[in-house]
């Protein structure tokens, strides 16, 4: 059995040996090295960001954001100046204001008014046409309103026409009319035509086999009925409002 003096002096000379640490030594610089590498500082020839783009590049996106900028600018100015009561600025630039809302951005508030709409109004034509015989037949009402009410449901992106030309056209014309469909103001004629024109585009100059000589339309309102729970009594008839026959030209189907 060996002396505890060797046995102390040769544990000690192999502990100088290089390669030779415990493991805990090594587990430690081992981590250590672990965490350096992980809280080392950033490259600093990566900076990112728009401080990344080159010169080309964020001139073009700084254009862009001038011109969303004053396009938002101008679309909110034109707006309020059409909703706003009537004012200098409105007064003055009434054209421009109304040419750039009507018609993809018009206002209409009828739903919050302290009267809102409560009746359901068609507008409605028919046709007199001559076939080649010679003979002149008229066709039958055409409900145009339920035709364009078939385009919009179910359609998350209906057009502006099928939503508003036909009924603006003919608030247009009964706005412009009395109830013995005359004129009641400078505009009476341009209202007529409007609506006429409409009406001839949406039948075409041949209909039914024969040509389309005169236009005849009608508007059918019907009051909506009071809900079930409410005491309400209301007319839920229908009544019409039959125009005069109107002659078609050829220029009114272009």
């Amino acid at each position: 059995m060996e002396p505890p003096e060797d046995r102390a002096a040769e544990e000690t000379a192999r502990s100088d040996v290089p390669g030779e640490d415990n493991g805990t030594r090594a587990s430690g610089d081992a981590a250590a090295g672990t965490a350096e590498t992980a809280d080392g500082p950033d490259d600093p020839d990566d900076p990112g960001g728009i401080s990344s783009l080159s010169v080309t590049s964020r001139i073009v996106l700084a254009l862009a954001v001038a011109a969303v900028a004053v396009g938002a600018t101008v679309h909110l100015a034109m707006v309020f100046l059409h909703v706003a009561p009537t004012n200098t600025v409105s007064q003055q630039y009434a054209g421009t204001i109304s040419d750039y809302i009507y018609p993809e951005f018009e206002q209409n508030w009828k739903l919050f008014a302290p009267n809102p709409l409560q009746q359901n109004s068609d507008v409605q034509a028919r046709a007199d046409v001559r076939r080649p015989d010679g003979t002149i037949a008229t066709t039958g009402w055409v409900d145009l309103t339920a035709m364009d009410v078939v385009q919009i449901r179910h359609n998350p992106i209906p057009s502006h026409t099928q939503q508003n030309e036909l009924r603006r056209a003919w608030s247009f014309y009964t706005d412009s009319h009395d109830d013995q469909n005359r004129s009641n103001g400078l505009r009476g004629d341009l209202a007529q035509s409007y609506i006429l024109r409409i009406v001839a585009h949406r039948f075409g100059p041949r209909l039914n086999g024969g040509d389309v000589q005169r236009i005849q339309v009608r508007s059918a309102t019907t009051a909506v009925a009071a809900p079930p729970w409410s005491t309400e009594k209301i007319d839920t008839r229908t009544y019409y409002r039959v125009l005069p026959w109107w002659a078609v030209s050829p220029e009114d189907f272009t």
